[in-house]
């Protein structure tokens, strides 16, 4: 029983993908978004930098909707539905490894620092793949270490939006929402950073990540609308 259950989700699994697909195209087409302030983002971005994008987990649904990332390559975690995840986000441009900071990470490691040699900026969710909620975590700061790349904290928040009952309370908007962006101090870490240095860095990551997500939270005004239902459980694999 359990491998034909096993035979038949691998079956459906395209097919589940292409629907994550279409629900992240429909609110990249239906938001209507406003981004404070990018801090020279775009700016570096088309000066050919090559950046480390860090966001809280939970907002992993808010990031695709902006519509416009240059190349970016993000950590996927080993969890079951780690490669549904993968599939979903490749149509939008975005790249992906499978790893997480407890489950192959010296590999996955290695490979999205293959994926920044080779062109691509990097997305981060500091706090995944399964907490602490809001607490980062190492592998950023180490990622930044190696490549030299500057990291930068980006939050958002929507008007419209349903959280579900997974570990972070993922953000989900609702078609027609306004969603805020806001970007945050970058966080530079020098190749010879020592272990007290990567905490230092941690800390004002954390800091600048918190800071920003109160910003576009009190800019947005977040709220469900009307006739929403309930708060659903989903298990996220972005890490």
């Amino acid at each position: 029983m359990a491998k034909a259950r096993r035979v038949l989700l691998q079956r459906l699994l395209p097919l589940g993908a292409r629907l994550i697909t279409l629900v992240l195209l429909v609110l990249r087409w239906t938001t209507r978004k406003e981004l404070l302030d990018d801090g020279g983002l775009y700016e570096r971005w088309r000066a050919g930098e090559r950046l480390i994008v860090a966001f809280w987990h939970e907002q992993l649904v808010l990031m695709p909707c902006f519509g416009w990332w240059p190349r970016l390559c993000i950590m996927i975690s080993q969890h079951r539905d780690g490669e549904l995840i993968a599939r979903a986000v490749r149509p939008l441009g975005i790249e992906a490894v499978r790893g997480s900071s407890t489950r192959g990470s010296r590999g996955a490691l290695r490979r999205i620092l293959i994926a920044y040699r080779e062109g691509a900026s990097l997305a981060w969710t500091p706090d995944g793949p399964r907490g602490p909620r809001r607490s980062a975590k190492l592998g950023v700061l180490l990622a930044a270490r190696a490549t030299g790349a500057t990291i930068v904290p980006v939050a958002a928040a929507a008007r419209w939006q349903r959280r579900l009952r997974s570990w972070d309370r993922m953000i989900v908007p609702w078609p027609g929402s306004r969603i805020v962006y806001v970007v945050g101090a970058p966080v530079r870490v020098g190749g010879d950073a020592s272990d007290a240095d990567l905490e230092a860095a941690r800390a004002q990551l954390e800091q600048a990540l918190e800071g920003a997500r109160v910003l576009a939270e009190a800019r947005v005004g977040s709220a469900a609308p009307p006739g929403a239902g309930a708060n659903c459980k989903l298990e996220s694999s972005l890490v």
